[in-house]
């Protein structure tokens, strides 16, 4: 029997694993969307208890303005009014880039990617927009609670053809991405039970922009699922669901994909992190404290070894080199993504963005350096002027000299060594941003 207790124990730092520069970036990095000097001082200062906590509360991201909330309302209404997800996408990542809340926004993407739904099929903003506010209001909830609401999101229905399955007719996409993919993985059920699963939602479909159940097109004759017998309707699949293993170490597997980077994690912790789970009742929001306290989410094998998604290397830049005021614009920014292979309301399939090592290729990487040079130039992501490094140096008590030095602390939580110090010693201005922005080290969280 796997030791939870002992595989997920708590980070206490030491004199081999102290509480220092590197292991706060990494926090921010991997729990959110980078931090600004001042959050990365602040957290510093008061040690991993209130840095974890801060996260977990929603209470990290100092830059927030106070309108935070009414302008990110403001732009998805606008862009819903006007059916444009091109706004809807620049919404989103408004969001991530000024949110007091970077690990919610994480989260969010977690779900978008797991309960993955293209626009390009749904065609529908509005439904779009309400599925990603579900992701983000159940983002550490109870899982029961988010797979209820996500399964009866009219984005995924339409996306999964519920509409087409009923009485007579079955359909079973919905069926087998709810197993598949939702919640217990490939394995863990048969192809009978996807047939009869697909019986059993007979009948969901979508009726004036919101969930309905029509009773005329259920299938209400007897079914067996998991070697159970019974009239089983879509509540009770559901339900069948939750209370499966395998949903919890389908959970625990996305989690440690999310927060954890290659080879940093055992198979035997990932399924303690199951198990546990199961034993909690899902509780997603216990496991991913679980995991930001745990000594595996800082240990060394943990840092620079996750390939950062689009979303997170190009809001991530913007945010540690606080482009606040002015901002880029979020739809040249949402755009970026896009080219760099994370098109936001459009996942390549139902099985989401493959992640990791896919996010790298030769294409993909000239396409980062061109993104980084169109940020620090200014006019081609959106802001009048040109990127200022030592003006940013400045702010906060360095010398313009040592503007080069400062920027690789902010972005990679060390002092560079003697060959990137003469790289960076010749670099002028923004060039060293540049340099470091578009460098390997950069690319892995």
């Amino acid at each position: 029997m796997n030791d939870f207790a002992s595989l997920w124990a708590g980070y206490e730092p030491d004199d081999k694993k102290p509480w220092d520069l590197g292991r706060v970036v990494h926090l921010h990095r991997r729990a959110g969307f980078a931090a600004t000097w001042g959050e990365v001082q602040r957290d510093l200062k008061d040690g991993p208890k209130a840095s974890v906590d801060r996260l977990l509360t929603g209470k990290a991201g100092a830059a927030s303005p106070p309108e935070f909330a009414a302008t990110a309302d403001l732009l998805a209404d606008a862009a819903v009014a006007a059916g444009d997800i091109g706004r809807l996408k620049a919404w989103w990542v408004y969001r991530m880039l000024f949110t007091p809340d970077p690990l919610g926004e994480k989260l969010t993407l977690l779900w978008h990617n797991h309960f993955a739904t293209s626009n390009a099929k749904v065609q529908n903003p509005a439904a779009m927009r309400r599925q990603n506010d579900a992701f983000r209001k159940h983002g550490k909830a109870p899982f029961a609670e988010m797979l209820n609401a996500a399964v009866r999101e009219p984005a995924l229905l339409t996306y999964l053809d519920a509409p087409s399955n009923r009485k007579g007719h079955a359909n079973e996409n919905l069926a087998r991405e709810l197993m598949e993919l939702f919640t217990l993985g490939i394995g863990n059920y048969t192809e009978a039970d996807v047939k009869e699963v697909a019986r059993a939602l007979t009948g969901w479909t979508v009726e004036d922009g919101a969930f309905a159940e029509v009773a005329a097109r259920h299938d209400d004759g007897e079914k067996t699922i998991f070697d159970k017998k019974g009239k089983w309707a879509g509540a009770d699949v559901v339900t069948m669901l939750l209370e499966h293993p395998a949903t919890g170490q389908r959970l625990a597997t996305r989690l440690c994909e999310a927060f954890f980077g290659e080879k940093a994690v055992s198979a035997e912790a990932v399924k303690s992190l199951g198990e546990e789970l199961h034993r909690r009742k899902l509780d997603v929001g216990w496991a991913v404290e679980a995991v930001l306290r745990s000594k595996l989410f800082f240990a060394d094998a943990n840092r620079r070894t996750r390939v950062l998604s689009p979303a997170e290397f190009v809001v991530g830049a913007a945010r540690a080199l606080e482009m606040f005021d002015p901002a880029p614009s979020t739809l040249a920014l949402a755009d970026w993504c896009g080219r760099l292979g994370q098109d936001l309301f459009e996942p390549p399939n139902v099985g989401g963005w493959a992640g990791g090592r896919s996010w790298v290729s030769p294409r993909t990487m000239i396409g980062r350096a061109n993104f980084v040079s169109a940020l620090l130039d200014g006019p081609s992501a959106g802001r009048r002027g040109p990127f200022d490094l030592a003006e940013l140096a400045a702010r906060h008590g360095t010398k313009p000299e040592d503007a080069g030095v400062f920027c690789a602390r902010l972005l990679y939580g060390a002092d560079p060594d003697d060959a990137w110090r003469k790289r960076l010693a010749t670099a002028k201005g923004r060039e060293a941003a540049a340099l470091l922005l578009t460098a390997p080290e950069w690319q892995i969280g």
